[in-house]
């Protein structure tokens, strides 16, 4: 089995202005490094503005499939991709229900942002099963708790 993993953010800047451009102009280098990361095997193809099943352009897609938990983990938070992380609040809102969520796929399976939405979805409504969860539900990654990431 191989982890999938969707997250999702809203702008609460316009994406257009000047303060969105460190972001903008990060996204190829992260999206390089996790290309180039042991254990990842797949990323969706969304582009900023397709059609998603989130309809909003105020909303940020990612979707990846990686080979097991601790290789999602370790490209969260041992690479480029954790500064990026914790500059989130300077681009994105809080938002009051999950945004990120796991759940184990078949090796060679590309999840359709309309299966990641029912995980998600699930995920806000019935909190962490085997169907759907966040970090909390994997014992055995623990860098998410040093890095405050909830």
């Amino acid at each position: 089995m191989h982890l999938a993993e969707l997250n999702i953010a809203e702008w609460k800047i316009d994406p257009q202005s000047d303060a969105a451009q460190p972001f903008l102009r990060a996204i190829d280098k992260v999206n390089a490094v996790a290309d180039r990361s042991p254990g990842f095997v797949w990323r969706a193809d969304v582009e900023v503005g397709d059609p998603t099943p989130f309809r909003s352009d105020d909303i940020i897609v990612n979707m990846s499939v990686w080979e097991d938990a601790h290789a999602l983990e370790n490209y969260v938070w041992n690479t480029v991709h954790r500064a990026i992380y914790r500059r989130k609040d300077e681009w994105f809102s809080h938002m009051r229900m999950a945004h990120f969520v796991m759940w184990w796929v078949e090796a060679g399976h590309q999840p359709t942002l309309d299966e990641a939405k029912e995980r998600l979805d699930h995920l806000n409504k019935h909190g962490n099963t085997d169907t759907a969860f966040g970090w909390e539900h994997l014992p055995h990654v623990k860098l998410w708790q040093s890095q405050q990431c909830g």
